[in-house]
């Protein structure tokens, strides 16, 4: 005989814990079903184990989705004070370490402990580690056939996540199950990802892993329905393979493939109007000069790039050859190769398409019942705190809609 349940939440990340916490405790019977054997490995993992667990400048602004006023919903009825609420409830030290980026002084095992707590508090069953192996749909109700049993379900909420970073068990499980009830998708891809580069242009960079600084970095065009653009200051890092660190991460949810990336090296100085007006006043060689201002490989690199011996005096340089500098440092335009995938990403970009679900509650409008929450759906915040803002905030709209 199959169990019975109000709900049955397939996904016991961020946001399945926080749905079925927020069913449970508004008096629905309610059941967590995970494949993993470890609870939140993402959740664990965050934030350098410390989970940054929302952005009190959370806004509809800071995600991407093929539909962009979908979150607005649900983002404006499940803020960041709620979540803070919940944080300090649980007695949970907090601190802002960054543009509104909030962490826990501790540990992330903090925000698990709490979510299972709330489920604990509404009477949550687990079935963990259990691999759900069909979910069939019957008038008023859902059958779904696991490894350990089957469950009878009036409501199945897909909290499954994305492709991002399958080491720690992410499967494309929510997209199939949306697939098989005819539910349109928006191609997924990694997002919050380091890009590489290789052939000729990126020689003369290879060699500068590990340098870092604060830059400017923008892509796109902004121009057509579907053209992204984003601009981010933020620091950047050379790596063996390309570029990363938070300006990357962030550019490449907003990075299209053959098109280039625009970084500003130094986005406090106009660098050829500087070098132009300092030719009467720097005695110096080229190499000299740009080390006060930039780290002393990362110059050389860039005078090598441009053909520019290292020992060139500053004053003897044409203005056209400095301008040409110049609009290569505050502007260096170069095409990434591709990104370091699924493995290295922080999120999955794309997901069910939005306009198959109803805002207010995240129901699949076809399919009365079935709902999908978070990282599942093509709602994809900024790195810092968003996608779980978004976690939260969607799991919310769920939970409470189904209660």
């Amino acid at each position: 005989m199959a169990k019975q349940f109000d709900v049955a939440v397939i996904g016991a990340g961020a946001a399945g814990m926080m749905c079925a916490a927020v069913a449970a405790q508004r008096g629905k019977r309610v059941v967590l079903i995970d494949h993993a054997e470890k609870l939140a490995e993402k959740i664990r993992i965050s934030g350098g184990g410390r989970c940054n667990f929302t952005n009190v400048n959370t806004a509809p602004a800071n995600f991407l989705s093929a539909n962009p006023h979908f979150a607005k919903s649900a983002l404006s009825r499940y803020t960041p004070s709620d979540f803070i609420a919940l944080v300090k409830k649980h007695r949970i030290g907090y601190h802002e370490k960054h543009r509104g980026q909030l962490f826990c002084d501790e540990s992330a095992e903090q925000i698990i402990q709490m979510l299972k707590a709330e489920c604990a508090a509404g009477g949550v069953e687990w079935r963990m580690p259990t691999k759900v192996e069909s979910v069939e749909q019957f008038p008023e109700r859902f059958l779904l056939s696991t490894d350990t049993g089957d469950i009878d379900a009036d409501n199945v909420v897909i909290a499954t996540g994305g492709l991002s970073i399958p080491k720690i068990g992410a499967t494309d499980f929510g997209y199939q199950l949306a697939t098989q009830f005819g539910l349109a998708l928006v191609e997924p891809r990694p997002g919050l990802v380091p890009l590489t580069f290789d052939g000729p242009s990126w020689e003369t960079f290879a060699p500068l892993a590990g340098i870092a600084l604060e830059v400017e970095v923008e892509t796109g065009s902004g121009k057509g329905k579907t053209a992204l653009k984003g601009k981010f200051r933020e620091d950047l890092l050379f790596t063996h393979r390309g570029l990363s660190g938070p300006a990357i991460l962030q550019i490449s949810s907003y990075w299209t493939p053959g098109t280039p990336i625009i970084v500003n090296l130094l986005p406090d100085m106009d660098v050829a109007e500087t070098l132009i007006e300092g030719k009467g006043t720097f005695k110096k060689q080229m190499g000299n000069v740009l080390s006060q201002w930039l780290p002393a490989r990362l110059a050389e690199g860039l005078l090598d790039a441009n053909g520019i011996a290292l020992d060139a005096r500053l004053a003897d340089m044409q203005d056209a050859r400095l301008r040409k500098l110049g609009d290569a440092i505050n502007r260096w335009s170069i095409v990434p190769a591709g990104s370091e995938g699924y493995r290295k990403a922080e999120v999955t970009l794309g997901g069910v398409d939005t306009r198959e679900l109803s805002q207010q509650t995240m129901m699949a409008t076809k399919v009365p019942g079935l709902y999908f929450i978070g990282e599942a759906v093509d709602v994809t915040g900024w790195l810092g705190g968003y996608n779980f803002q978004w976690a939260w905030a969607s799991a919310v709209a769920a939970g409470t809609a189904i209660a």
